[in-house]
């Protein structure tokens, strides 16, 4: 699903991700931080897809630097990343950018 964001700028973190083999927890994690996300301030929305192989890319929407720092700070999504970086990744890289302009097709 499209996130629904306002007229840029705005900020984009885009996390590339693939995956360790078996669950280990991460799908009820991963739900967790689905749901803590979008009670953050600057929060503006998420769109995620991964692949049978467990290659995956997360890009999360936000209003500012200063919100997507105050997240990366979150003491639930800290925890997160620490399994995700010892449980849940074999390789992840995460890129932070400014949105300046949006094309779309709708119906």
């Amino acid at each position: 699903m499209f996130a629904k964001t306002p007229d840029p700028p705005y900020y984009a973190v885009i996390f590339s991700s693939q995956r360790t083999a078996g669950e280990n927890g991460y799908g009820v994690m991963a739900e967790r931080m689905f749901e803590l996300a979008p009670e953050q301030p600057g929060y503006l929305g998420v769109e995620s897809a991964r692949d049978v192989d467990g290659f995956g890319i997360t890009v999360s929407f936000w209003n500012s630097l200063e919100a997507l720092a105050r997240w990366k700070r979150n003491s639930e999504h800290h925890a997160a990343q620490e399994q995700g970086k010892s449980r849940w990744y074999e390789h992840y890289r995460i890129r932070v950018s400014k949105v300046e302009r949006v094309y779309a097709k709708s119906n």
